[in-house]
């Protein structure tokens, strides 16, 4: 599932998580509530960046998309 049809389903506190720490390692517990909302971490969703010690994080094209959401505008997926 891709990240415009797991996002709406995320808690708006984590959705403004998100956005106000835009391109940092996301906390396990977020990774959970995202895997729970339809997003599973797979190595071939466009949104999915790097999984290593620090934690995983988001594609460049996630990041932007997450930052066009903060905007106020409606981002296309790549």
């Amino acid at each position: 599932m891709s990240i415009e049809h797991w996002w709406p389903k995320l808690k708006q506190s984590t959705q403004e998580w998100l956005i106000e720490n835009n391109g940092d390692a996301v906390p396990p517990e977020v990774v959970a509530e995202i895997i729970q909302a339809g997003g599973p971490i797979t190595s071939d969703a466009w949104w999915a960046g790097q999984s290593g010690p620090s934690g995983f994080y988001f594609s460049d094209e996630a990041v932007d998309w997450i930052e066009a959401v903060g905007n106020g505008e409606v981002p296309e997926r790549p």
